[in-house]
């Protein structure tokens, strides 16, 4: 039940509609309230909320697994790289709950008791992987924090400059965060939510399309005077799109973040103008800030360019462009099992990803634009990619963050229809990590193709097997003496029908011995004949290791035979100094189909896929000669003599 009591400062009504809710700010005059049962305890004054880019306020409701929830009370904390809300929550069954919201990205989160002791925070880092309440998680941020602003109803008593240190931890489903802020920490579970998901109402008017939350602030830069813009409170960044300079808007003195570029320095324009709004995905989204790193590799330096988009609900997308090679991408609030351990291989959803490179030092080497945390030139990141064309898994840590992005490849024309850009964007070079091979499609299509045609020859090749399948006409023996090569007259036998191929196969006895055979096949009506000369050797023996040489069998073809009565004659050539009798069986029989043509087809057809396998492969040879796993040139591996 809702217990409604006064300000003491001011008289204006509190409610607290939380029976849990033990602390309040007042609305009217920012008085910090303590409910001590019905007595009212005034603190102190509570510091004012710093205005973001929140849709949400007080006051707003949604529904989460099919129970209703309205947004009771808020804090604000100040981390390093910026400012996150989180916002108490007050379901219809009683429970309370937390919703983050940090970086466009919302989590709900539940107060859960485990048995086992937490860890400490001083012995946490950075991607370590641990099992906590029955879950195995892998520690994605970690932070000294303070609560700056606070307002509503809130479970516990806290005011600003109140320490929060946290510790973010992170699987493939369910998210959780230790608060070291009391003794003993608390552990809150939940699961990254898609705003959607919630059917939010009662949110601030205008902010369901992300355009400006409150009046930008305009000053000049303290480097070179330009003009400069931060379109929030949110903002912390800004950099100077005339010298490079990068101020930080949080400060009332506007401190330089990192100094102008010096006139040795490269200075990249933007392709996508600050400013420039488009959709994405059918979403609207506008470039707010411009980022420019770099790597090196075996002395080598490659650029690369990072827009960040600001997009519906508070949230944030990110476009990438190296060489022409564009990527939509988005931070993963879900993302893949294991911590900072590189490994061939990693599944996420359907796909798996392999791992592509690793860069030890991105730096960040110029900066325009507006940005949520305090970039600045000069700070370095560890990535990791890993792909599965077209799409990209990437990790970039520092020394308190881990955070995974998933990358889609899209092409420049995309890009430009997005943004409505009067010029082309200019044509990709070379092959990237994750572009789509342009031989897939064609060689998978080329391959089935080859299949359902190969089928068909099979089929037609066995159907004339089965039909002109071989008939045996005559089977004789004959002994074959040495010095007397007399010739032989085989039986008589008929062929009948259309003219046709007539086969002759001989299996002699030879054993390290030859013959040579004069045939003759006689037409005895019309004596027309066709003659045939074959020689056979078959030798044998042991020479470490038994081994043979030719054949005791042979086998002869004539086309064309028309019909009629035959009969073969053969006449013996051996040895003389061989005096081995040589048995011979003959045999004579209509030759089945033949597979000369079958072959060709064959062959003929796999030109084809061949042909687009090479392509694709050579495209693929493209993209891994620029990552971890490039093959060794035969020049790199010859070695020194």
């Amino acid at each position: 039940m809702a217990v409604t009591a006064h300000c003491p400062s001011c008289g204006a009504p509190v409610v607290f509609k939380s029976a849990s809710s033990v602390f309040a700010v007042c609305e009217y005059c920012q008085s910090t309230l303590v409910r001590h049962d019905q007595n009212i305890e005034d603190i102190g004054k509570m510091a004012a909320l710093v205005e973001d880019r929140s849709p949400l306020q007080l006051g707003s409701e949604g529904s989460y697994k099919g129970v209703h929830f309205a947004l009771i009370g808020r804090i604000q904390i100040k981390y390093s790289q910026g400012i996150w809300n989180e916002w108490h929550l007050l379901f219809d069954d009683m429970r309370n709950g937390w919703l983050s919201e940090a970086g466009g990205e919302y989590v709900l989160t539940f107060a859960e008791q485990v048995q086992e002791p937490l860890p400490a925070f001083d012995d946490l880092k950075i991607g370590q992987r641990f099992v906590l309440a029955s879950q195995t998680w892998t520690v994605s941020n970690i932070e000294n924090a303070e609560c700056v602003a606070g307002q509503g109803e809130l479970p516990f008593k806290v005011g600003a400059g109140y320490p929060v240190a946290a510790v973010d931890l992170r699987n493939q489903a369910n998210f959780a965060t230790l608060d070291y802020s009391e003794t003993p920490p608390l552990l809150f579970v939940g699961e990254a939510v898609d705003f959607g998901s919630l059917k939010m109402a009662n949110l601030r008017d205008g902010m369901a399309i992300p355009t400006k939350a409150v009046e930008a602030r305009v000053f000049r830069c303290p480097s070179c005077g330009s003009p400069m813009a931060a379109r929030s409170r949110e903002i912390l960044a800004v950099g100077c799109a005339s010298c490079g300079a990068v101020v930080d808007t949080a400060d009332e003195s506007l401190k330089i973040l990192s100094k102008a570029l010096g006139r040795r320095d490269e200075q990249y324009a933007p392709r996508l103008p600050l400013g420039s709004k488009g959709r994405l995905d059918d979403k609207p989204v506008e470039v707010i800030g411009f980022l420019v790193k770099r790597c090196v590799v075996d002395g080598l330096a490659y650029h690369w360019s990072e827009y960040l988009l600001a997009a519906e609900h508070g949230s944030y997308r990110w476009l990438t462009e190296y060489n022409g090679h564009w990527n939509v991408v988005d931070v993963l609030s879900s993302p893949p099992a294991g911590g900072m351990i590189e490994v061939a291989n990693i599944r996420y959803g359907s796909e798996v990803f392999k791992h592509f490179s690793t860069t030890q030092a991105a730096e960040v080497v110029q900066v325009a634009g507006e940005f949520t945390w305090r970039v600045r030139r000069g700070e370095t990141s560890r990535v990791v990619d890993y792909v599965a064309p077209p799409l990209m898994l990437s990790r970039e840590s520092t020394g308190n963050d881990l955070s995974w992005s998933r990358g889609s490849y899209v092409e420049p024309h995309v890009i430009a229809e997005a943004f409505r850009l009067k010029a082309d964007l200019p044509e990709p070079t070379g092959v990237f990590a994750n572009q789509p091979n342009s031989w897939r499609e064609t060689n998978q299509g080329i391959w089935r193709l080859f299949w359902k045609l190969a089928l068909a020859a099979i089929l037609v090749q066995a159907f004339f097997i089965f039909v002109s399948s071989g008939k045996l006409l005559l089977r004789q023996d004959f002994t074959f003496e040495p010095l007397r090569g007399d010739e032989v007259q085989t039986r008589e036998f008929e062929i009948t029908g259309k003219p046709r191929k007539i086969a002759v196969h001989n299996q002699t006895s030879l054993d390290n011995n030859w013959i040579g055979l004069d045939m003759m096949l006689v037409n005895k009506l019309t004596g027309a004949a066709w003659p045939a000369a074959r020689e056979l050797s078959f030798y044998s023996g042991y020479d470490d290791g038994r081994w043979t040489e030719g054949s005791q069998s042979d086998e002869i073809v004539f086309l064309n035979v028309p019909a009629g009565t035959y009969y073969l004659t053969l006449d013996p050539d051996m040895a003389p100094d061989k005096l081995v009798a040589v048995r011979d069986r003959v045999e004579v029989h209509t030759a089945g189909a033949g597979w000369s043509n079958f072959v060709l087809v064959m062959i003929f057809l796999l030109i084809f896929p061949i042909f687009s396998a090479t392509r694709h492969a050579a495209f693929e040879a493209r993209r891994w000669a620029e990552s971890d796993h490039a093959p060794e040139s035969s020049d790199d591996s010859d070695g020194d003599d």
